[in-house]
């Protein structure tokens, strides 16, 4: 059971009760390993920088905490899932990337080859010219005409 309670005051924003009654307004979750092992180790921040609170397990909290941090994560990591690269505009940057998504078709643009970012093997990452990142977490999932397109980058 965790020390602390969270609630969303009356601006939207996360706030912390903790152990000791004190309230922290604006704390913001942070996952430690957002792709790799997104359901551990999670931070509760304050809105100077400072770590409140930890939480080792997500499931380990209850229902409407697990709700809240959730909701709060989901809006703090926008990153669209790329499941196949329709149509590069040119193979030398920066080129326009027509892709879909686990959130529908985009296009964008990457500015330099440098903007693909291997996080391991087989999973990408990728920052388009507005700084939103892109993911692509198995290349060998995605079909051969999307992986000729992608071998030309890396």
């Amino acid at each position: 059971m965790p020390d602390f309670s969270l609630t969303r005051d009356a601006y939207g924003k996360l706030e912390l009760t903790d152990a000791e009654g004190v309230k922290h307004a604006g704390i913001m979750p942070v996952r430690a390993f957002p792709i790799a092992d997104p359901e551990h180790g999670i931070a509760l921040m304050s809105v100077d920088g400072h770590e409140l609170a930890w939480i080792e397990h997500l499931s380990d909290q209850p229902a409407d905490t697990r709700a809240l941090l959730e909701e709060e994560l989901a809006g703090r990591e926008f990153m669209p899932t790329i499941t196949a690269l329709r149509d590069v505009s040119s193979f030398s940057t920066p080129t326009i990337w027509k892709v879909d998504t686990d959130r529908g078709s985009a296009s964008f643009t990457l500015k330099s080859e440098d903007s693909i970012r291997r996080l391991n093997h087989n999973t990408l990452l990728i920052a388009d010219s507005h700084s939103i990142h892109y993911l692509i977490r198995d290349t060998q999932s995605l079909d051969k005409h999307s992986r000729k397109l992608l071998d030309r980058f890396l």
